[in-house]
């Protein structure tokens, strides 16, 4: 939950920055600066998604097939 509202607090700041006053160099230079920190917050979640997802075959021990009666 503090990943989705550091999103939601970036996204709040970039929707008022433009009407904030600073100059354009000021301006540049915080949209520059957001950018970066949104990168890496994606860059974060990505590697963490990556971590969590499972890589090998889910094998389930109380399933069995009907295929070999001979046995």
């Amino acid at each position: 939950m503090k990943k989705a509202r550091t999103f939601l607090i970036i996204a709040i700041w970039i929707t008022i920055l433009p009407y904030l006053g600073f100059p354009s160099f000021w301006k540049n230079l915080f949209f520059t600066i957001t950018g970066l920190v949104l990168i890496y917050l994606s860059y974060l979640l990505y590697k963490e998604a990556r971590i969590k997802k499972p890589t090998e075959k889910v094998v389930f021990d109380n399933f069995s097939e009907n295929q070999n009666f001979k046995e």
